[in-house]
C-alpha cells in the first residue's frame, strides 16, 4: 500500500510534532500544505494554528493537532 502525503502528515501529527506550512511543503515534497490541513480538518480532526514569537520578535505559525473529534450518529 502507497504511504501518501495525507498518512504521512496525520501520522507526524499524531506524534505530537508542531509544524509550519513552510516546513509541511519541504518534508511531504507538497507544493500546497494548507490542501493537507484542509483535508484534515475536513475529515473531523482539530488542526490549532498556534503563533510563536522567538527572541528576536520573529512570528511564526505553526500547525497542531489536537485531537479527533468524535462525530455522533443519530439512530434511525
Amino acid at each position: 500500500m502507497e504511504t501518501t502525503a495525507y498518512n504521512r502528515l496525520l501520522t507526524t501529527m499524531r506524534s505530537g510534532t508542531e509544524l509550519t506550512a513552510k516546513q509541511i511543503a519541504a518534508r511531504f515534497r507538497i507544493s500546497q500544505p494548507y490542501h493537507l490541513i484542509y483535508r484534515l480538518r475536513e475529515n473531523g480532526f482539530q488542526v490549532e494554528l498556534v503563533e510563536r514569537t522567538n527572541s528576536k520578535g520573529q512570528s511564526k505559525n505553526f500547525y497542531r493537532l489536537i485531537e479527533k473529534s468524535k462525530r455522533r450518529t443519530k439512530a434511525a
